[in-house]
């Protein structure tokens, strides 16, 4: 078996090392992973239905839910009703949440730091390019079906 891992492992490689390393800056913050993807999400989406963040990170509704409950409790999160649909809310950070994505965001500068040590500001774009270019790739493949692929591409 080949010792140098495939680009998929080394991807998720490097992704699971920035979360943890990201974790361990913001354990004494009280807040979960999924609670600041949650909050930096909506920052950029603000008045999105719970239905749209749900979809946008790629959880089931009623996870988000428990999520949003949560943040609604320390008082980061608020739900509004939709102003022509009665079942839907929007949802809308609240002013205490604003310096903790301050705070988040500096951590998340921080940990990239860390992990680009040592690669020059030329290496970091290019990275930055494949790693777009191979995102958009995979987003326009994922949405033909697996025959399709193979009839267009084989």
């Amino acid at each position: 078996m080949n010792a140098t891992p495939t680009l998929g492992f080394l991807l998720h490689d490097v992704a699971r090392l920035l979360r943890k390393r990201f974790e361990q800056r913001a354990k004494d913050m009280g807040l979960t992973r999924s609670q600041w993807q949650t909050l930096a999400y909506l920052s950029n989406n603000e008045g999105i239905h719970q239905a749209g963040l749900a979809e946008m990170l790629e959880i089931e509704p009623i996870t988000l839910v428990r999520i949003l409950d949560k943040l609604g409790e320390r008082g980061l999160v608020e739900r509004r009703q939709h102003p022509n649909d009665r079942r839907s809310w929007l949802l809308y950070l609240r002013e205490e949440a604003r310096p903790l994505l301050d705070t988040m965001r500096s951590m998340g500068d921080q940990t990239r730091k860390e992990a680009l040590d040592g690669v020059s500001a030329e290496d970091h774009e290019r990275l930055y390019q494949l790693l777009t270019v191979m995102k958009s790739n995979l987003v326009q493949a994922c949405r033909m079906t697996v025959g399709d692929k193979e009839t267009n591409h084989g």
